[in-house]
């Protein structure tokens, strides 16, 4: 399913955690207010980014605000900024606003990076849909502002479902049925990239899976529950029947190829991917259709929640001395309607859908006509529709980071049948239960 970001993937190294005490113990970071800063003229936010488009976002803020004005830094890349702010807490001079993704927050907010925000922005919850907004929250507080949904779905080769007779799966059951099918013709039905394990990670939501939550004053850690179970079922089986290419994203031009090819016939993915589709390919254009994301036997529908490729937030930092005025700031940015526009539009920002509980206006700037040729209209009711079954219950744990760069690891065995997915999750348990004790932290599992 290839969810994470190229960059990611190859990073071994996790951010640089503090020894925690308790569930979430604040330290470090400097007294700050909200107060201006004493001299006249207008507050001025440094603002952090990677996405495209923020620099025209930036620059359309400044001029419609004379009182506050945001100076933006463009970073490197989702791990850049990990390394950079780590830096910035340490020496006290955090940006006021910074991009990040969802599985950060609770490890930022742990280690007292970040602001509690909700006194300045929970009357504005309702412009959003839940499962945005679910991503910027920690124990019932807001620390950020959500830039991006998580709509989720199938994209698949039409031309060739039709020429072996195939309807697009609507249950896993029948991913796994259309995959033998198209075996059988030397065409895989999904690709899975051995450093890749978001694909457990995002059917394990779906399931209902639960790898981290709350208990008390402690952590849970389970790795190993029905949910987990039930997604590692689905892809073991995929596995073992060879359903799947094994196509590293370091090269990332060649997986895209593989599906311009014909070789894979479908994706679960999100609007952005699109682009980079786009981007590639030569000659099917106008031979793909999405449809919705394949349900468990016998439930309902059901969309996982956003992992680092939609999960965006902006966050305000616990050093910053205008914490009010930033709020606003970063409300601004995922509300004002040009500002929306130009973030979904794959040709001025990102390709990704907004955050707000109306996104309908937006689907035909998030999705390529290129791409689906006459399934273009049909696909925008596919990408609304998945909006609102989006998991709400998702929790990323403190040492998120650490634990996901191990699964990377093992995921690499899974795919090249060396070890199962049980084995794995085994000992995805005992590593993350080891590593929170390690850091100080109270855990049970």
């Amino acid at each position: 399913m290839n969810f994470t970001s190229p960059r990611r993937r190859f990073a071994r190294a996790a951010v640089a955690g503090l020894a925690l005490t308790g569930l979430l113990s604040a330290c470090g970071g400097s007294d700050s207010s909200d107060s201006g800063s004493g001299s006249s003229g207008p507050v001025t936010l440094d603002f952090w980014g990677w996405a495209n488009g923020q620099e025209a976002v930036v620059k359309a803020f400044n001029a419609s605000h004379k009182d506050v004005k945001l100076k933006y830094t463009k970073v490197t890349d989702q791990l850049t900024m990990q390394k950079q702010l780590t830096n910035a807490v340490k020496a006290g001079n955090a940006p006021c606003l910074l991009q990040n993704t969802g599985e950060y927050v609770t490890s930022w907010v742990s280690q007292g990076a970040l602001a509690d925000i909700t006194p300045y922005v929970e009357g504005d919850k309702d412009k959003f849909n839940p499962g945005s907004w679910a991503t910027g929250q920690v124990q019932g507080k807001v620390y950020g502002v959500p830039t991006s949904s998580a709509p989720a779905f199938t994209i698949y080769r039409t031309d060739i479902f039709e020429k072996y007779g195939l309807q697009p799966p609507a249950t896993w059951d029948d991913f796994i049925a259309a995959g033998k099918v198209l075996k059988k013709h030397g065409i895989k039905i999904t690709n899975y990239a051995g450093e890749d394990p978001s694909t457990l990670e995002v059917l394990a939501m779906q399931a209902g899976a639960h790898w981290y939550s709350i208990d008390g004053d402690s952590w849970k850690v389970d790795f190993q529950d029905e949910g987990t179970l039930k997604a590692a079922k689905v892809i073991q089986e995929i596995i073992d029947n060879d359903l799947n290419s094994t196509l590293s994203f370091a090269d990332y031009a060649a997986v895209q190829r593989n599906y311009d090819n014909g070789g894979t016939a479908t994706r679960q993915i999100s609007t952005w991917q699109m682009s980079g589709m786009v981007q590639n390919f030569t000659k099917s254009f106008g031979d793909w259709a999405l449809s919705p994301w394949p349900a468990f036997k016998g439930e309902a529908p059901k969309t996982p929640a956003g992992t680092n490729q939609s999960g965006n937030l902006t966050l305000v930092s616990e050093q910053c001395e205008n914490k009010e005025q930033a709020a606003k700031a970063a409300l601004w940015m995922s509300t004002d309607s040009g500002a929306v526009k130009t973030m979904a539009s794959p040709e001025t920002g990102s390709g990704v859908m907004p955050a707000l509980t109306d996104s309908d206006a937006y689907v035909s700037e998030a999705i390529s006509e290129k791409l689906l040729g006459k399934n273009y209209e049909p696909a925008k009711k596919i990408v609304t529709d998945s909006l609102g079954t989006i998991t709400t219950d998702w929790t990323f744990g403190p040492n998120w980071t650490a634990m996901f760069t191990e699964m990377q690891d093992e995921w690499a065995a899974v795919v090249s049948k060396k070890q199962t997915v049980t084995d794995l999750l085994a000992h995805m348990q005992k590593w993350t239960v080891d590593d929170l004790k390690r850091r100080g932290i109270s855990v049970k599992g």
